[in-house]
């Protein structure tokens, strides 16, 4: 018996322990296989695959990518594995020391750049330098994110969750477009979560994106990563005329230092009995670095991928009606700074 379904049949085995809340902070473990879209490529790799093995053999000599998050977890270890592969990675940490120290201490061709999502001006500041390096972007990797605040938190009276996990992001690829589109084939990767499943029942609530109503962190985390994949949807709408493509992906449940604002307890139980079913740090950083590097994805856009493969979400993943309002939402909470 697989190693996965080990996995599966100890998930479904300890509902009502004490790891169940951390689970559902992150998004379900792992569910009975997805279908995948039909006209989306089946690639080899699947859930314990790790960055390098997906990227083995891979050149990324001459191509640029940028991660956001770079400084630690799965951000790091995609940058340390694209730079491996021969890209220059431009790695983003919310302050120079922190990117600085992620960069130096990969080998290859890494930028450290500040990158701040809760502040505009930060974000206005970080793409110009970008843009100011005058190369074309290969891969945007937006893989910086908070979860599960155990308070209410606001950003210019914005819940924080969806300020960060969307709103940063979504300026930041915006003012990034144009070298992305300049790319022989461009792509945007925005890492999402099964935690979307989380969201509130109506998807965004276009009406309460203060928070203020009801306020329960796994439900806002929920609707903040629901927002990165129904914004990834619209942008790969968007960039249909281009050879540009965008996607997301959920990683999996891996300890990093995402959990952080999770109870002690539930952070102990994780660290306990998490190793028999949560990912490694280099096995959740793989289907990032697939879906922004792999050949075999050339041109294919507007997917959702789980362990390195597109699978078919929940209805409310690809609603493109509520998507279209989304970006109209958000080009609005952003005015003035999308250049």
């Amino acid at each position: 018996m697989s190693k996965l379904i080990h996995r599966r049949s100890f998930v479904k085995g300890i509902s009502g322990v004490a790891v169940a809340p951390y689970l559902a902070a992150c998004g379900p473990a792992l569910e009975d296989p997805l279908v995948s879209p039909a006209e989306a490529p089946i690639g080899p790799f699947g859930a314990e695959s790790t960055a390098e093995e997906v990227t083995e053999g891979i050149a990324l000599s001459g191509m640029t990518a940028v991660v956001t998050g770079a400084n630690s977890g799965l951000g790091f270890e995609t940058m340390r594995v694209l730079a491996l592969r021969g890209a220059h990675v431009i790695g983003t940490g919310r302050t120079l020391e922190k990117a600085e120290a992620a960069c130096d201490s990969v080998s290859g061709n890494a930028t450290p750049a500040i990158l701040e999502l809760t502040d505009f001006d930060s974000i206005a500041a970080c793409t110009d330098q970008i843009r100011a390096l005058g190369r074309p972007i290969d891969m945007l990797i937006c893989n910086a994110g908070i979860m599960a605040l155990p308070e209410l938190e606001q950003v210019n009276g914005v819940e924080k969750q969806f300020a960060v996990n969307h709103l940063g992001h979504f300026l930041f690829v915006n003012r990034l477009l144009e070298p992305v589109v300049a790319a022989p084939q461009g792509r945007v990767v925005m890492v999402s979560s099964m935690g979307y499943k989380f969201a509130p029942p109506e998807g965004i609530q276009f009406d309460n994106l203060s928070g203020e109503r009801d306020y329960e962190p796994n439900e806002a985390y929920g609707q903040s990563k629901l927002a990165n994949g129904l914004f990834s949807l619209e942008l790969a709408r968007r960039l249909e005329p281009t050879s540009a493509t965008s996607n997301s992906v959920h990683p999996g449940i891996i300890m990093t230092n995402l959990g952080r604002h999770m109870e002690e307890w539930k952070q102990f139980a994780a660290r306990l009995i998490g190793w028999t079913f949560m990912k490694s740090i280099p096995e959740g950083a793989a289907t990032q670095c697939y879906v922004a590097a792999s050949p075999a994805l050339t041109g294919v856009s507007g997917l959702y991928f789980v362990d390195c493969n597109p699978v078919i979400p929940e209805p409310s993943m690809h609603d493109v009606q509520q998507a279209a309002r989304l970006w109209e939402v958000s080009e609005e909470l952003t005015d003035g700074y999308l250049g």
